[in-house]
């Protein structure tokens, strides 16, 4: 299902604009002129994956933060995470090679 995997780095693409309203955000990928919503979890994963960049600190973030059993929140987190990728909002650090 995904690619991604706990041991992955991620960064926000240098095409998003990110604004959060009320606990929950909208980002727009300005390449695409895609525009994707989160809900309030969905906001703390964004702020944790542009904090930290790397998906086993954000889960272990989460799972001290939210009631919720290992196995669901890393399914969850590894599928909203390939969704983000592949609508151009996170890259892995490995693949943001610098012109």
């Amino acid at each position: 299902m995904s690619d991604f995997s706990l041991g992955a780095r991620l960064r926000v693409s240098d095409d998003v604009v990110f604004r959060e309203l009320d606990g929950e955000a909208v980002i727009l990928n300005l390449g695409s002129g895609t525009y994707f919503g989160l809900d309030e979890v969905g906001t703390r994963v964004w702020a944790l994956i542009d904090a930290h960049g790397d998906l086993r600190a954000v889960y272990d973030t989460l799972l001290d933060e939210y009631d919720v059993p290992p196995d669901v929140l890393e399914r969850d987190l590894l599928q909203l995470v390939s969704e983000m990728a592949g609508k151009g909002l996170v890259i892995r650090s490995d693949d943001a090679n610098p012109a």
